[in-house]
């Protein structure tokens, strides 16, 4: 009877826990994932006469069967006797995507008839104020209740799932559009929220009283809203858990790979969403604080993006000056690096900023200073290939931490090489860090961490920063190292990058298409 993020909360807390126990063992035979050879065995048809489980997950949301193994008609089956250790790894992954969205259904419902449709709020809310704080909330639920009905009649057909990608599939194909249309509304919905809380003091209230409400089990109405991003991009790792679980080269990997891969499109197009509406937002702003000393350079381009902003002091004069007393070799600039372009400027009254030069992004190039001395500490140089009058310039920059240089040097030259290699070499090894607490990037070049996310490390700083590559999307940004605990068993590391590779095959061999349709 969990609420979704309750139900979320609890699957992860255990994923993080059951790894933290693989990582502490160091026997190789204890270690040894059994997804590693996989069983070829497929269910035997003495399961097929038995009566079908009468799950209702739908009708019966307060179901206290998590495990498949654990249901009465599986126990009473006498099938546990039968299926190999594998099988009913996989029947547990296939049934918790099940369980998982009648959890989901159960909050979303809630989310309608307790705060959406309660007559106070009702009154309160102009009609517009209610379309962009719920949105199409009504289709979602309509959407996750027809998905779960089909999920559960699959369920029903025989105590033995025999898939539930196919279903994944059809239905992300056909009726998952509508996360994408609930999501990019969320920019919106969250500035609408905040501005109702400040300047209706009635709604305030209302939504205080109803989150008190013992349905809600102490959770915000925020934590509703926001249940469906958290829904698709959570079952998109549900079916890969499943596909790290199915028989290699059999018909379900086959199907799971095109299930994720169309799970992995809507979820993008979310992301997408979100994206477009902040930044567009956000070049408007920068465009207006911007004068110009040299040629004006078009800020504002549909594709064109903010990547990092930020004061760094430049270095004054030639080489030969590095003798001069430290507070004489430095003065203020300020950069805003887009995806495309570098701009520097330095700030003047009335917030604004001076545009002295600027230089494409594809023709930076960055070097560290080592060993300079204090005065140099944190010291790098970049130089632009080309800058605004057409000529290559130097400027030698000292950053305000370590982490601050690396972050620079990275953003500036994002295909430098790092201090480790990311896991698309195919490098047997690499450091790795599991997520332990939730993280909110703060800056463009930060990631945002859920829990029991796995990162390779590509880069990390003295002063606690790590630059990582999450294994599931392959995004990548810095976060504090605090957020995470390093995976130290290399035979667990071995493993989820082998994981990582089988997930993301069907990516690899589209991309080696790409690249040969490109050669020719």
């Amino acid at each position: 009877g969990l609420l979704y993020q309750e139900y979320r909360d609890k699957s992860t807390r255990e994923e993080i826990e059951t790894r933290r126990l693989q990582d502490s063992q160091t026997d190789p035979e204890e270690t040894s994932p059994s997804e590693e050879t996989p069983s070829e065995a497929e269910p035997t048809s003495t399961t097929e006469n038995k009566a079908p489980p009468q799950i209702n997950l739908l009708r019966n949301s307060n179901s206290r069967f998590n495990l498949w193994q654990d249901l009465p008609e599986v126990q009473n089956s006498g099938v546990l006797s039968i299926l190999q250790p594998d099988e009913i790894k996989l029947q547990e992954a296939m049934f918790e995507l099940v369980t998982s969205e009648a959890s989901y259904y159960k909050s979303l419902n809630l989310l309608v008839s307790h705060f959406m449709e309660n007559e106070r709020l009702k009154k309160i809310l102009h009609q517009s104020e209610a379309h962009i704080l719920f949105s199409n909330v009504l289709d979602v639920m309509a959407v996750s209740k027809r998905f779960l009905l089909d999920l559960e009649q699959r369920v029903e057909e025989n105590i033995v799932i025999s898939d539930v990608c196919d279903i994944v599939y059809q239905h992300t194909v056909n009726h998952f559009s509508v996360y994408i249309t609930y999501v990019s509304n969320q920019t919106y919905q969250e500035r609408a929220y905040k501005q109702l809380l400040q300047d209706k003091p009635a709604f305030r209230d209302v939504i205080t009283q109803l989150e008190l409400d013992p349905k809600c089990k102490g959770l915000s109405f925020s934590s509703f809203l926001i249940l469906p991003f958290q829904r698709i991009t959570r079952l998109k790792l549900l079916v890969q858990n499943i596909l790290k679980k199915v028989e290699e080269k059999s018909d379900r990997e086959s199907t799971a790979l095109d299930a994720h891969k169309e799970l992995e499109t809507v979820v993008k197009a979310c992301n997408e969403g979100v994206r477009k509406m902040s930044r567009t937002e956000q070049m408007i702003s920068i465009q207006k604080k911007l004068e110009f000393k040299i040629k004006s350079v078009p800020i504002i381009s549909h594709s064109r993006w903010l990547l990092k902003q930020g004061e760094l002091q430049q270095m004054n004069g030639p080489k030969t000056s590095r003798t001069l007393r430290t507070k004489k070799l430095f003065r203020e600039i300020y950069l805003f690096l887009f995806n495309d372009l570098l701009v520097i400027c330095r700030q003047i009254p009335g917030d604004k900023y001076q545009v002295f030069d600027s230089a494409p992004r594809g023709l930076l190039r960055v070097e560290e200073l080592e060993d300079q001395g204090q005065s140099l500490a944190n010291v790098f140089i970049l130089r632009l290939l080309e800058n605004a009058d057409d000529r290559e310039a130097s400027y030698m920059l000292k950053a305000s931490s370590q982490s601050e240089m690396k972050r620079w040097m990275i953003s500036l030259a994002p295909n430098r090489r790092t201090k480790f290699v990311s896991f698309t070499s195919r490098l047997v090894d690499c450091p790795q860090i599991q997520c332990v607490h939730p993280y909110v990037a703060q800056q463009p070049d930060e990631l945002s961490l859920e829990l029991a996310d796995v990162l390779n490390i590509l880069d990390k700083t003295d002063d606690g920063w790590i630059f990582g590559e999450r294994l599931h999307d392959q995004e990548r940004g810095w976060f504090p190292s605090s957020m995470g605990e390093e995976i130290l068993n290399p035979k667990i590391r071995a493993q989820n990058l082998k994981e990582c590779f089988r997930v993301h095959k069907s990516d690899d061999s589209q991309r080696r298409k790409l690249g040969s349709r490109n050669r020719q």
